[in-house]
């Protein structure tokens, strides 16, 4: 679809949205998203102006279908994907692909750190997905050098983001807002760095004694995504590992900084959102929302969950989609998805879509609480068609209408349950929407009421 647009843009110097929404130019991307979000396409060119609003389009992902990330926008969803050197592989991360399109996930991200050809696997995953790929770099830098941290340079990750982004990688996690300085701000930590990435550059800095070189560099970063417009997703490397670290020193100091390397990036036209934590007690959610927007300058927030409790493995996909709903309610733009398996292992397909599908009904539950436009319009349909007892309607209004179906079938499977006037849960008799009161009926009541206001109910 995009081939005929992007052609004309190619060989320009900056061919960013929103240096395009700046110069005042509606592209056909920021019309195609106002239609898929049914906004006015000259907001959308305002708030991706205003750095709100991001559009993930790289040039060379062509078979994209553009989508938007932002406040003004639905609250969207990330899943993620990625072989490992101990599982997974080229086939099964496109079956994921497949699975988490179908399952409704707006943005897809390859974490991909073994396991076969990276290139390969990455390249076949863009080829194949209409919605936008992301990546973490700095994981293939590593892999580059053997897993030697020490010897990893500069040169080394900017030849790799050079390298996605030539790919199609619409959008990229960079660890630049972790400094030397806030290493000795985690000493108090109970689980301490638990972003990969993060966890790589602090290493780095620990052997060699220098500041980030993701800082250093992020000016040549920068003119890496201009070419290709790449947008950043700032990783936030000191994201809380459990409840007990949430909101701590060294999260908002680094939180600081990305909002700095944020505006830095505004200066060159180049679309940045950043990614936020990890675990946050219920009470402390709104705050970190609230922070990030002010330290932010309000870019897109894009978070980690986050788990609002840290006892409950193999059902972290619950107690992650409950921070969810509350961030994405608070002004969140996009969710990042928890599978059943995190802190435990490698997703599975089935995990992929019980992440998905909670995080889905966090995002949709988030924008009917915005009071979204149009957002309720699906419940109430699908409320319609329960009480008509129109069993194939709510299957086809379902965000999984499979499982729904499923379900339904295990007691009553035959065809002609599927208009019966109940389940299997109150069986024939006991459905209280079986209760149904006529207008002529209700009439009658009034003039009732009407007549004996003292009538007691019992």
């Amino acid at each position: 679809m995009r081939t005929e647009w992007v052609a004309k843009r190619r060989g320009q110097g900056n061919v960013t949205q929103m240096h395009y929404a700046r110069q005042g130019t509606i592209t056909e991307e920021m019309y195609y998203v106002a239609q898929r979000e049914n906004l006015p396409v000259e907001l959308i060119r305002e708030e991706v102006a205003r750095g709100r609003l991001i559009i993930p389009a790289n040039i060379n992902h062509t078979n994209l279908e553009p989508m938007c990330i932002g406040i003004a926008s639905k609250c969207k969803v990330n899943a993620n994907i990625g072989a490992s050197p101990n599982s997974s592989n080229l086939s099964e991360e496109v079956e994921k692909l497949n699975l988490a399109v179908k399952y409704g996930a707006d943005t897809v991200m390859d974490l991909s750190t073994g396991g076969g050809d990276l290139d390969r696997i990455r390249t076949a995953i863009i080829q194949a997905s209409p919605v936008p790929i992301g990546t973490v770099p700095i994981y293939q830098a590593l892999e580059s050098v053997h897993g030697r941290i020490e010897n990893l340079t500069a040169n080394d990750f900017l030849h790799i983001i050079e390298k996605h982004a030539q790919q199609g990688v619409d959008y990229m996690t960079i660890h630049a807002g972790i400094l030397i300085e806030h290493l000795p701000l985690v000493k108090t930590r109970i689980t301490g760095i638990v972003s990969r990435g993060g966890g790589i550059i602090a290493r780095w800095m620990l052997h060699h004694h220098k500041q980030n070189p993701l800082y250093t560099h992020y000016r040549d970063i920068i003119e890496i995504f201009k070419k290709y417009d790449v947008s950043f997703s700032l990783g936030d490397s000191l994201r809380p590992g459990c409840t007990h670290d949430a909101s701590d020193e060294a999260q908002l100091a680094e939180l600081k900084t990305l909002g700095q390397l944020t505006r830095k990036a505004w200066e060159h036209d180049v679309q940045v959102m950043v990614e936020g934590p990890g675990h946050v007690p219920m009470d402390q959610i709104e705050f970190n929302v609230k922070k990030q927007m002010e330290e932010c300058s309000e870019a897109p927030f894009y978070v980690l969950g986050p788990l609002v409790t840290d006892i409950a493995p193999g059902y972290d996909h619950i107690t992650s989609a409950i921070g969810a709903a509350m961030a994405g309610w608070y002004g969140t733009a996009m969710l990042c998805y928890v599978t059943p398996k995190e802190h435990l292992g490698l997703p599975n397909a089935e995990d992929v879509r019980n992440g998905l599908i909670a995080y889905k009904i966090a995002a949709h539950a988030a924008d009917i609480g915005r009071r979204r436009p149009g957002a309720r319009d699906r419940d109430d349909e699908l409320s319609r068609a329960r009480y008509n007892f129109d069993w194939n309607r709510q299957f086809e209004l379902a965000l999984d209408p499979e499982r729904a179906k499923e379900y339904h079938d295990e007691t009553l499977p035959a065809d002609i349950y599927k208009t019966a006037e109940f389940c299997s849960m109150c069986g024939p008799k006991f459905c209280p929407m079986q209760t149904k009161v006529d207008a002529d009926a209700l009439t009658e009541l009034e003039k009732f009421l009407a007549k004996d206001k003292e009538v007691t109910t019992g």
